[in-house]
Order: structure tokens, then sequence, then C-alpha cells
């Protein structure tokens, strides 16, 4: 599940919130510094002045190192929830959602809550055919991830869910069609 050592031509640095390096096994975001790293992005000077810093580039990636330099990236730090101060990986629990028989399509976004700062919601497509209630899909995830992991509601998308020319979901254009207020509508309750 690693993506391997770093190339003896760069270095890699584990960054937690506070600026600092992490201990081996520590998650936090992944720097690297190299001779592929540009310099800065064209005509963007705030941009340049958030992503570069003294040669290492911020790569908005979150991971974490074992202790023979093996590197494991665990999610995108955009795609990553705090809900009450604990960090929910939306991979993880969209792992746990694709594991279910009748998930054809799944993206975890976060939806704000008043005191928990955020709390994740599942939009899912399920395969042709398929049924499943939201109570049954937060049931198989709690199976396999911790309590607070586990998302609060299932929308059930009548078709697949946006994506990028890249195929990548578009989670910009789920959170904008279901909006972004903490009161949410209830799902339909067994997805079509």
């Amino acid at each position: 599940t690693s993506t391997g050592v770093c190339a003896v031509t760069g270095e890699i640095r584990i960054v937690g919130v506070d600026g600092g390096d992490l201990p081996a096994g520590g998650g936090g975001e992944i720097w690297y510094k190299g001779p592929i790293v540009v310099r800065g992005y064209w005509n963007k000077p705030e941009a340049t002045a958030e992503t570069f810093i003294d040669g290492w580039v911020k790569t908005g990636d979150l991971g974490k190192m074992d202790e023979e330099g093996f590197l494991y990236i665990v999610d995108r730090a955009k795609d990553m929830l705090i809900r009450g101060g604990e960090n929910i990986y939306c991979v993880e629990v969209e792992n746990a959602l694709y594991d279910h028989p009748a998930v054809m399509d799944a993206a975890v976004i976060g939806r704000p809550h008043l005191t928990l700062g955020e709390e994740p919601l599942a939009v899912v497509h399920l395969k042709p055919g398929a049924a499943v209630t939201s109570e049954e899909l937060r049931h198989h995830c709690a199976q396999k991830i911790a309590a607070f992991k586990v998302p609060v509601d299932v929308v059930f998308w009548p078709e697949t869910l946006p994506r990028n020319a890249n195929g990548k979901i578009v989670k910009k254009e789920l959170k904008a069609k279901l909006g972004s207020s903490p009161a949410q509508p209830s799902p339909p309750e067994r997805g079509e």
C-alpha cells in the first residue's frame, strides 16, 4: 500500500499543522524538494507564496512515512473533514461504501454542523437493480470504520456522479447541488 521511497534526487517531509516535521508514522501534509520542483506559478505570486517555501512544494496530499522511509498517501488535504476536532479522510469512508455490493459510485463531502464544524455526508449511486436504505449503508460503514467517521446521512444520486475530464468525481458540483446548509432534507428511504 506504500507509494515507495523517495527518489534519490529528492527529499520528502511530513509536516504537521504547526509547520513542524512529524516523526515516522505521524500523519500530515507531504512536502517535496528536488530538481523537478518548479519555482512557482506563472504570474500568481500569492499562490506561489502559499505553495512554495524555501524550495519545498506543499503537495496538498496527506500522508505518513514509516521508519524505513516508505511513503503512504492517505488522502488529499482538501478531501479531509474535521468533525469536532477529529480528522476524517474521505477516501477511507468512500472505500467502506464501495465495499457494499449495491454501491456503484460514492463520494463523501462535508456538511456544515453548528457545533462540530462539519460532518460526513455520503452521496451514492447504486448499481442497476440494487436497493439499499441509508440506515443499511450507515450500518455497513460502522462495521468497517470508527463511529465518528460514519456518514450522518446518505443521499442517493439518480445517475453516475459528476466527473471531470480525468474521471475524478467533482465534489464541488455535488456540494453546490446539495447546498451548504446544516439542515439538509432527509434522503429517500430506499435508493432507486
